[in-house]
């Protein structure tokens, strides 16, 4: 069952990938890198299940707030403000 999640995920990470080439526009950009960010997060979290070990929990919660931070810096520059503002 979980292999099945697995693939999902994937699926969804090459859509993002995709999504990160070819969009139109950088908020469409940014908005798929966040996703992919959520989906790393999913693929570390089901690892964690699948082998009993937190480590890789650490890891997705590390991730995630790396994504969230990074997501705030790049708006931030979209919008053509510095970081100090």
């Amino acid at each position: 069952m979980i292999t099945f999640f697995f693939i999902l995920i994937i699926i969804g990470s090459f859509m993002c990938l995709y999504r990160i080439m070819v969009g139109p526009t950088p908020p469409d950009r940014m908005v798929a890198i966040d996703i992919l960010g959520i989906l790393v997060v999913g693929i570390c979290s089901l690892y964690a299940v699948q082998t009993g070990k937190d480590f890789y929990l650490y890891i997705a919660i590390s991730w995630a707030i790396l994504a969230f931070v990074g997501t705030l810096a790049l708006a931030k520059f979209l919008e053509g403000r510095s970081f100090d503002e």
